[in-house]
Formats: structure tokens, C-alpha cells, sequence
């Protein structure tokens, strides 16, 4: 589990160009980059090519905006692993696991690493004018829980009387959906988000129609929905707001 959010938290924008190790011998050799765009906040992370830690302008472990390229020599047929651990619990966060074979894949690498959730996406917080309010959503472990092959889904975001706000085409696992704009109603009233096969009126998942039900802030909300169990029925929550650490 992660832990608790800090007291104190400083943004630190790191870049570096001192992971480099590029020596290309034969034909069974292949130069490979890495460019990191990440984001964790609390905690603070550390990454590690093959056991090695990675320093950042000098720095063995770094959290808020962490941006660095990481250069080196991959042997065709052996594995390089890039590994993000929490520096303080000592806890493996994710891994990459890198080939002479799928190296392209890993050029650009983004992630953000908030308590309780890992996103392999890259965030900016969307600029949205004084008294109204914007709505992005994520969906990252879609069917984990409802068995659901679906790669995405539709969104309809409503008020409590059912009047529509806004509908959201395609809210996926691995970016965040288009922003949506509508005038702030009501600092109490809570808005609900029924999720549907897109392209359809049809529940997404095997199941009665789910509805989440949402804080709405003045500003940017970029929602990370979740599939969860409560007493034997798969519910979505959408407590996590992104834009709470921008």
C-alpha cells in the first residue's frame, strides 16, 4: 500500500542527460534511449537500470516532476530491466522489462505514481476559465473486476435530476479523455457519470447500468475511475482526482 500524503511538498523539475553509457561494439549490439516523464507525489522514487540506481543531478531518489534520458547498450538475447521503486519503503513500484527487440517501445516513457495508483500516462493539468468546471477521466483497470474486454468506454455526465452535462465518447485505460466544459451549478450537488458500451446505451459491463457518483470542484477535475468489489458487486469509484496534485 502507499502511503500518506506529505505536509510539505516541493515541486522539483529534474532533467539530466548523465545516464549514459553508449558503446556499440557489433552487429548484436543496439543503442537504446529512454526518455522519462514522470510525476510522484508524496512519494519520493527511485529508479533503477539493472539493479543500478539512476541519479538525477546527482540525486539517487526524486519525486514531483521527474524528467531524465536514460542511454545505453542492449545485447540481443539478454534483458534490461527498468525498475521504479519507492525509495522510502523499499517497495517495487513497476518494471520495464527492456530487449534488443522491443527497445522502440520504451523511447518515450511516461508515468505517474500517486498514493494507491500507478498511471502509465503523463498528466497536464487543463486550463479551465473562472466559474466553470471541467471534467477528464481514466479508466486504467477497466474489467479487472467486471470481466469487461472492452478498451474503453462511453460517459454520460449528469445532474441529480438527470439533465445531461456532458457525454464523453471514449474514456480509456491508458490516456486521459477529451476535456469537457460546463457553468458550475452548486458547490453541494454532487454529478453522476453512467458508464456504457461506447457507441451505445448499453451497460458496459454483464450488469445493471452503473453510475459514479462525483465531488465536482470549480476547475480542472481529471477523475481515475475504478472498478471495485463492495459485498460481492462491482462498483467504480472516482475518488482520485489527479488535478488535486498539480
Amino acid at each position: 500500500m502507499k502511503k500518506i500524503l506529505a505536509i510539505t511538498i516541493f515541486t522539483v523539475l529534474f532533467s539530466c542527460t548523465d545516464n549514459s553509457t553508449l558503446e556499440v561494439f557489433d552487429k548484436d549490439q543496439q543503442a537504446a534511449e529512454v526518455n522519462v516523464k514522470g510525476f510522484s507525489k508524496p512519494d519520493v522514487i527511485q529508479m533503477r537500470l539493472n539493479g543500478k540506481p539512476i541519479s538525477i543531478n546527482g540525486q539517487n531518489s526524486y519525486t514531483d516532476k521527474i524528467e531524465t534520458k536514460i542511454s545505453f547498450v542492449l545485447d540481443k538475447g539478454e534483458t534490461d530491466d527498468l525498475e521504479i521503486y519507492n525509495s522510502q519503503t523499499g517497495t517495487q513500484i513497476a518494471k520495464y522489462t527492456i530487449t534488443y527487440d522491443n527497445f522502440k517501445n520504451y523511447y518515450n516513457l511516461s508515468f505517474f505514481n500517486l498514493p494507491d495508483i500507478f498511471l502509465k500516462t503523463y498528466a497536464v493539468k487543463p486550463q479551465v476559465n473562472l466559474g466553470k468546471v471541467g471534467f477528464q477521466f481514466i479508466f486504467p483497470n477497466l474489467g479487472e473486476f467486471s470481466g469487461s474486454s472492452l478498451e474503453g468506454v462511453k460517459g454520460i455526465l449528469k445532474r441529480e435530476n438527470g439533465l445531461t452535462l456532458a457525454e464523453f465518447d471514449n474514456i480509456g485505460k491508458n490516456d486521459f479523455s477529451a476535456l469537457k466544459i460546463y457553468s458550475f451549478f452548486s458547490v453541494s450537488a454532487p454529478v453522476y457519470l453512467e458508464l456504457y458500451k461506447p457507441g451505445t446505451m448499453e451497460p458496459y459491463s454483464n450488469q445493471p447500468l452503473i453510475k459514479v457518483t462525483l465531488k465536482q470542484d470549480i476547475g480542472a477535475n481529471m477523475i481515475v475511475l475504478q472498478e471495485k468489489m463492495e459485498n460481492g458487486n462491482v462498483v467504480v469509484k472516482g475518488d482520485i482526482d489527479v488535478a488535486d496534485y498539480l
